[in-house]
């Protein structure tokens, strides 16, 4: 118990948490797209996008409720409740992220601006992200 109750007051165990949590998304994300790709018996973009969305974001929410958040489980409701909250989250930080990578690559036309765009707004999202779930989907536990 003591040992949890450290670990969840160190703002650097919790961002590194994050950072990891969010590399292992996007992995399991790219790894479901490349496996439909190869298995459909028609390769086709839409299909691998949408299976790698829903392997990354449902391995997300997971890690992020138990591991960020430390959140329980209260009810069905409850839990569908912020399951949607953290979809909608989830798709606004996403479009800061494309805006921020499309403005660069508009702006200067570099391969160097995307990049330095999108991880700027890949920042910009996950604090975002972060401080949104915090304040309305993993609500802390009031004193």
């Amino acid at each position: 118990m003591a040992r949890q109750s450290s670990e969840r007051s160190t703002s650097a165990g919790i961002a590194a948490r994050y950072f990891a949590f969010a590399m292992l998304s996007t992995a399991a994300n790219f790894a479901v797209q490349a496996a439909v790709m190869e298995l459909a018996p028609s390769p086709s973009l839409m299909p691998s996008i949408l299976a790698g969305t829903a392997a990354g974001f449902g391995l997300k929410y997971l890690l992020d409720k138990r591991w960020i958040f430390f959140d329980g489980y209260t009810s069905y409701g409850d839990e569908m409740l912020k399951v949607v909250l953290y979809g909608v989250f989830s798709v606004l930080t996403t479009l800061i992220f494309w805006g921020f990578e499309i403005a660069f690559w508009t702006i200067w036309k570099t391969e160097l601006a995307k990049y330095t765009g999108g991880a700027l707004g890949l920042a910009i999202g996950y604090i975002s992200k972060y401080t949104l779930d915090r304040k309305f989907v993993f609500k802390p536990e009031e004193a």
